[in-house]
């Protein structure tokens, strides 16, 4: 079954996301390459990027161990020593840092093998804690040299990358900074109804644009690794909808032949009214 979204899946931001990521950027890649032939290569650089939530608690309460140990005085004989019994140790389960795949793209000109445009498909990892700030002193070193930098976020959880104006309230967006025009970046902001942009991509100086696809990339690899047989669109999505965004993916996925299940959407709009 095709996506009953016309642009990005919101169901996709969840637990399939970290294959989204991947698969996306080598999907995006494999598009551009025959476009950029034989002057530029294209390839997909990946790291690890290690995670730790920020909304980690540290919760504290009265906890009184199995076993008591009592102090006596052995008045009667000072040389004499008592054994005591250790209390049982607690145990509890720590939270340990997930090492996620982050993939980049890069486009290198053939003769010298310099990057000129850099492509980012932004993670949960690099928005948020540690992984945030890393990003952003690499995003730096992009912004500071004569790279091209493209940056897709279809993520709506997050902080966004920093821009001096306010970004209007969309879940999805784009942007695109060229070397030459810095600091003003071109803004691709995407509504859940919207389908995802063609981006034009910027080479080196006297080589026209390159256009990626952003919306096939996206459906050949929905269709290719099959997200529909993994998603439970009957249900609300993960991710937390304004009204107008609920009705509207209701009224998509009704129009797709899906059954909603009701117990289930009238938990969240339950909770949107209290």
């Amino acid at each position: 079954m095709p996506s009953p979204f016309p642009g990005m899946d919101p169901y996709l931001e969840g637990s399939e996301w970290t294959s989204v990521h991947v698969e996306l950027s080598s999907e995006i890649a494999r598009q551009l390459a025959p476009k950029l032939r034989p002057k530029y290569i294209v390839r997909t650089m990946r790291r690890f990027i290690t995670d730790l939530p920020e909304d980690v608690s540290i919760s504290t309460g009265d906890i009184y161990p199995d076993v008591g140990v009592a102090a006596h005085r052995l008045d009667s004989d000072p040389s004499m020593t008592r054994a005591t019994v250790a209390p049982v140790p607690l145990e509890f389960t720590t939270i340990m840092p997930d090492s996620l795949p982050s993939v980049s793209i890069e486009i290198r000109d053939v003769d010298q093998r310099a990057l000129v445009t850099a492509i980012e498909v932004l993670s949960p990892a690099n928005k948020r804690g540690e992984g945030y700030r890393a990003y952003l002193r690499k995003r730096h070193r992009i912004l500071t040299s004569t790279t091209h930098l493209i940056e897709i976020d279809l993520l709506r959880a997050g902080r966004r990358v920093p821009m001096r104006e306010q970004l209007p309230d969309v879940p999805y967006f784009v942007f695109l900074s060229r070397s030459e025009r810095r600091p003003i970046t071109q803004v691709w902001p995407l509504r859940l109804d919207m389908a995802l942009p063609m981006i034009p991509l910027p080479l080196l100086t006297g080589d026209d644009d390159a256009v990626l696809d952003l919306q096939d990339a996206f459906t050949g690899i929905y269709d290719a690794l099959g997200y529909d047989l993994s998603t439970d669109y009957s249900r609300p999505p993960y991710v937390s909808l304004s009204a107008r965004e609920r009705s509207w993916l209701q009224q998509r996925l009704n129009e797709a032949g899906i059954a909603l299940d009701p117990l289930a959407w009238s938990g969240v709009e339950n909770e949107a009214n209290q």
